[in-house]
């Protein structure tokens, strides 16, 4: 390029990029199997991946997980480490090491896998946002997510060191100590040395030690100390209720008519139905037991999902079996129930609140099928759901993290003793990845990748077979990656769906239309095109790229890179020269439609790529539309 005025001119050479017609494509099978049990799928496009001539292959990969259980296992670090002293966290400290000891000396193979973590590999135990970079359409160092992937890496790779044994016994009782040395005098536990003392986090407390004695990970008898805290901390929600119990009756005449049960109330209840035998109401408090107990048989039905297996869960211990088991009839009637996903409920969306989070929330329901209905299978779909969630997210709070492994651990540990690996078959290829030298399954997970190259890929392939052998739910994904014309490409779906239309921007004597490019109206050089993309998923998912390409005729009206919020969705948004980039942080479950604008600078005829989605966290999760061709007049 040169620039020339009067005698002088100046001049710059430099590359410039012609992009190839060609890309390479990542499709993605999910091969998710229940415990127990034999499924075949079909990888439709690499079936039928013979039909085009134009596209080569380049990789096909299989994961696998074999035993996912353990990955509620390997959350417990997160509370081992966490910084800070308040009483919550401490309390989660002594929980996790407490749990975590009882789960390693209660079978010899379980206290094996445990050893063996320590002298594992540290790219075994890669963060999920880390793992698969080659099969992911940004690498994570692109992403703005680097420093949660660093974080989850971390936490991993120091799991050999947590599981010490004798290191968690140490660790348990300096957190006990601390636990107790925050205790005030009255009983209860502020959130931070110093605060008045708080009923919400001395409830959370005594609930967390009622699982560990349920799960008989402690005995109150051969530990003293922990007696002690309890019996005070039990007596301090005693005295504190009392007291809103008197407040209530000389502020509102009707009470007895009225709709007392709150969140609060529920959780007092079920935290102290764990003690009920031990430490029983005394006299003075049987009026108000008394009330609150026609309250729950009375009101039961305005409250959420939570705070209905609560309710279930302490009437149940307080001998009215017969409302326990209505809740639980009325929840069973109003579950969705999906081969895949297990047993849910469409309403299980967060919320401000600690009653409206959707883990904790299953968590609990988990328990009160278990212990109220006893029934073991819609359990063990209650577990498949909470399994999935950890599949495509990061178990977030110290909360979530305590709840879901007790849930998941709460019919003890056979699941974790099973050590089965599943047979995966593709076409005629049987894969163990025992008897190979290169691929070694991961302790405890069972997880493995393996490999085939080009010249190992075959149609064929595109029939696979998996046997699962263990007690629990095994899931893995098969990726299949492809170079293909842009224009050739055609549509793939998963759990994720997206969708692309183009439009022009016209004025209109009312205002701004947006008018379907066709025949009749074709873009044309200096129009605002409008680009709409439809994403949908039908599970919750964390971290997840969107990439839309675009022609070379289009410029992006919006050039700075940043956060922006729209549709009811937060995202980063990244311009690059040929696609702009999406970073969703979380992504719920449901339909989302949003828009930003190009320009149309040049004319002729161009390939405008294709529009993908991923879910970075489960890279299985994926899809992308279909190439298209535009014209610009």
């Amino acid at each position: 390029m040169t620039a020339t005025s009067g005698s002088y001119s100046d001049g710059e050479e430099a590359a410039l990029p012609v992009l190839s017609n060609r890309m390479m494509v990542t499709e993605s099978l999910p091969l998710p199997v229940r415990a127990n049990s034999t499924k075949s799928f079909t990888f439709k496009k690499l079936a039928d991946s013979g039909k085009s001539k134009t596209l080569r292959n380049y990789r096909l990969t299989l994961e696998y997980t074999s035993n996912p259980a353990w990955y509620a296992v390997q959350a417990l670090p997160y509370l081992m480490e966490f910084p800070y002293e308040c009483s919550e966290q401490l309390f989660s400290r002594y929980y996790a090491n407490t749990l975590a000891s009882s789960i390693a000396n209660s079978d010899p193979a379980i206290k094996r896998v445990f050893e063996s973590w320590k002298q594992i590999a540290p790219s075994a135990l890669k963060s999920n946002l880390e793992k698969n970079e080659e099969l992911k359409s940004v690498l994570i160092q692109e992403s703005p997510w680097v420093r949660e992937a660093a974080g989850e890496t971390e936490r991993k790779q120091r799991i050999g060191i947590l599981f010490d044994l004798t290191r968690m016994a140490m660790e348990q009782e300096v957190a006990l100590k601390k636990l107790a040395d925050n205790q005030t005098v009255n009983g209860g536990w502020p959130w931070f040395p110093g605060m008045p003392e708080s009923e919400y986090i001395t409830r959370h407390i005594v609930t967390g030690l009622g699982h560990l004695i349920h799960l008989k990970s402690v005995d109150p008898e051969h530990n003293p100390k922990m007696g002690e805290m309890v019996q005070k901390a039990v007596a301090f929600l005693d005295q504190e209720m009392l007291n809103d119990f008197q407040e209530l009756k000389k502020r509102d005449t009707l009470f007895r008519k009225n709709n007392h049960l709150d969140a609060s109330v529920v959780q007092y209840f079920y935290a102290r139905s764990f003690f009920r035998d031990a430490y029983p109401f005394d006299d003075s408090l049987l009026e108000m037991v008394a009330f609150y107990q026609a309250q729950a048989v009375q009101h039961w039905t305005g409250l959420n999902n939570y705070l209905k297996a609560m309710t279930a869960l302490f009437l149940n211990r307080m001998e009215d079996g017969k409302t326990a088991r209505l809740i639980l009839k009325s929840l069973g009637e109003t579950a969705l129930r999906n081969e895949e996903m297990g047993m849910y409920w469409r309403n299980q969306t967060s919320g401000w609140f600690w009653h409206q989070a959707p883990i904790e929330t299953q968590s609990m329901l988990i328990e009160a099928f278990d212990e109220v209905a006893g029934d073991l299978k819609s359990v063990d779909e209650l577990k498949v759901w909470l399994l999935k969630q950890k599949q495509t997210q990061d178990w977030k709070t110290t909360r979530a993290t305590t709840e879901a492994v007790y849930a998941l651990l709460l019919r003890g540990t056979s699941g974790l003793a099973s050590n089965e690996q599943v047979k995966v078959t593709l076409g005629k290829e049987q894969v163990n990845p025992y008897l190979s030298t290169q691929v070694k399954p991961e302790p405890g997970t069972g997880y493995f990748k393996t490999s085939w190259d080009a010249a190992g890929i075959s149609s064929d392939k595109g029939k696979v077979k998996v046997e699962n052998p263990n007690a629990t739910i095994a899931w893995g994904s098969l990726y299949w990656q492809y170079f293909e014309q842009l224009d050739k490409i055609t549509k793939a779906d998963s759990p994720l769906n997206v969708e692309k239309n183009l439009f022009v921007e016209v004025k209109s004597p009312t205002g701004l239309v947006l008018k379907a490019i066709t025949a009749d109206r074709p873009i044309r050089v200096g129009d605002k095109v409008v680009v709409r993309v439809i994403l949908r998923t039908d599970r919750d998912m964390e971290y997840v790229h969107l990439k839309d390409m675009r022609a070379s005729a289009f410029e992006p009206l919006n050039v700075l890179s940043g956060y922006r919020w729209q549709a009811g969705l937060g995202y980063y948004e990244s311009t690059r020269d040929a696609a702009t980039n999406f970073f969703i942080d979380y992504l719920p479950k449901g339909n989302y439609v949003f828009e930003y604008r190009l320009f149309a600078t040049q004319k002729g005829e161009f390939s405008n790529g294709i529009t993908s989605v991923q879910c970075m966290y489960a890279p299985e999760f994926a899809a992308h539309t279909e190439g298209i061709r535009i014209k610009v007049e």
